[in-house]
């Protein structure tokens, strides 16, 4: 059995999720995720924005943010959003323990931002969602400067040293 699988179970698990709905979305999130990474969270969610759209289900690992829509008439499945983690910008999110939920936003890649309420079943849960997020998004996330790919205008590296050091002669 992969990382993935051991882990994928438990975490659905902790947050009460029927296996029925597990066993649904799991090929799906079996497409998206590699065997190799390790599941941090997985819960139903909804967008404030578009009450009416569906059930949704988030799964979050160390390396990707995987979030699957169940149509509501005739339960369908669709992928809703797949992106690394290193590839969303402007995370935020806001733990509301009176209600018992956390909205979640990001930026994702293509510039559309996404928002996600996760509701949960005690004010004591929403303090454990804000501490794997905050693990997920704050600690373990490159800083930009190691993300910089290429800056335009700038020769490669190996072209600039090649280029400013003078060949010795002998």
């Amino acid at each position: 059995m992969d990382v993935f699988s051991r882990t994928f179970l438990p975490a659905a698990a902790e947050t009460g999720l029927a296996t029925q709905t597990v066993s649904r979305h799991m090929p799906v999130f079996r497409r998206c995720v590699g065997s190799g990474d390790a599941t941090i969270l997985v819960t139903r969610c909804s967008r404030p924005d578009h009450p009416i759209g569906g059930d949704y289900l988030m799964l979050l690992t160390h390396r990707r943010l995987v979030v699957t829509q169940q149509t509501r008439v005739l339960h369908r499945l669709r992928l809703h959003l797949n992106t690394e983690l290193r590839e969303l910008s402007n995370v935020t999110w806001s733990p509301d323990p009176r209600s018992h939920s956390l909205e979640l936003a990001a930026t994702a890649i293509d510039g559309v931002r996404e928002r996600f309420l996760i509701r949960t079943h005690h004010p004591k849960q929403v303090w454990q969602l804000d501490t794997l997020l905050n693990h997920a998004f704050r600690t373990r996330l490159r800083t930009p400067a190691e993300r910089l790919v290429a800056t335009i205008g700038q020769p490669p590296a190996a072209a600039r040293t090649a280029v400013l050091r003078p060949a010795t002669v002998r």
